[in-house]
């Protein structure tokens, strides 16, 4: 294992990022930079041992301080969508950006993939980790409470990255972060996924609207597009886009899954790409998963000039449920004073022959 650094830009506002590399003994590395403590890169064998990077993004900090889609990021305050972006927590009503249409996403205008972070690297045996710290201080986007966030990658000699979330406040507020990485087991630049196989763990979705503001009600995933308990093309299941409206309103998949495992740390997902091998498992202690399949991405330029269009890339982002602020019979979000926020999980890159 190896963890090495270079300079990878200076920021509009005049703060130099530095972006760490992790090695392993296979020669497959993760990259991530300190501004957003954004995941930049996934290199991984397919059943060849051929590399690839599986994850899409850029190459200079610039497309990171634009419009990038969300692309690696780190997302915080609270990822996912709140309604109209109001929440009441403890007898006051609190006024959020509304960054998407009329609710609020993914933490905000300036949200965690926009701030700069501290980076630790922590070199070990056979794993190495990179801490990145953050004080994101009481009122920031109108969030209540002074939020202390720590995030650790941890990648390993069997291709394991491991992201641990961990965070306190010092007054009640809401905390429900997860990861905005766009996976492509073919390699960033192949095209679409539609040729990957998916399995999600679950029996059902958070029933939304047309704006994708979950209803309160849940959605049996049996007999839809949305059934992905053996295993299913996803090109196949987006080519069912017609059969349900849901799926029209978002242009494909973009739907929180409601894992049966509930809260236990478990599997969550599978992602199989058949000509590479490469598959990828995702295990978390989160209640639940929003699949995205990339359905409205129309990015130029990313990574060797690759250009990442709909259904170019997915991502599987573990979360606590949408709109869990307005949701009182959902897991609950609520961060007290006292409590320590730790949740983990883990993507496991593996080839099959």
């Amino acid at each position: 294992m190896s963890i090495t650094s270079r300079p990878y830009g200076v920021t509009k506002a005049g703060h130099q990022v530095t972006e760490y590399t992790l090695t392993n003994k296979q020669g497959a590395s993760i990259k991530a930079i300190t501004y957003g403590a954004i995941l930049t890169s996934i290199i991984v064998p397919d059943n060849k041992g051929n590399m690839a990077d599986v994850a899409l993004g850029f190459e200079t900090l610039d497309r990171y301080e634009g419009d990038h889609a969300c692309m690696g990021d780190t997302v915080g305050r609270f990822g996912n969508r709140i309604a109209l972006g109001k929440f009441t927590l403890e007898g006051k009503e609190y006024q959020l950006a509304t960054n998407n249409g009329r609710n609020h996403l993914h933490g905000g205008i300036v949200g965690f993939s926009a701030k700069m972070w501290e980076a630790t690297p922590v070199e070990g045996r056979e794993q190495d980790s990179l801490k990145f710290h953050l004080v994101s201080p009481d009122g920031d986007e109108n969030y209540p409470g002074t939020l202390d966030v720590t995030v650790t990658y941890t990648w390993d000699d069997l291709c394991n990255l491991s992201i641990r979330y961990e965070a306190t406040t010092d007054k009640t507020t809401h905390c429900n972060l997860t990861n905005h990485t766009y996976f492509n087991l073919a390699g960033h630049d192949h095209g679409t996924v539609r040729d990957h196989v998916i399995y999600i763990d679950s029996d059902c979705l958070t029933a939304v609207d047309a704006e994708l503001i979950p209803t309160g009600y849940f959605a049996p995933v049996a007999g839809t597009p949305f059934d992905l308990r053996e295993g299913r093309v996803i090109g196949e299941g987006l080519d069912l886009i017609g059969t349900s409206l849901t799926m029209q309103d978002a242009g494909g998949y973009d739907h929180n899954y409601v894992l049966r495992k509930g809260s236990a740390m478990g599997l969550c997902a599978c992602l199989y790409h058949p000509e590479s091998g490469r598959s990828m498992e995702v295990l978390t202690d989160q209640p639940a998963v929003q699949f995205y399949s990339a359905c409205k991405t129309d990015v130029k330029g990313g990574k060797n000039g690759a250009d990442y269009g709909q259904y170019s890339g997915l991502c599987l982002e573990t979360q606590h449920f949408p709109d869990a602020p307005n949701q009182p019979h959902f897991p609950t979000t609520v961060l007290k004073p006292g409590e320590r926020y730790d949740t983990t999980t883990i993507y496991a890159f593996r080839v099959e022959e």
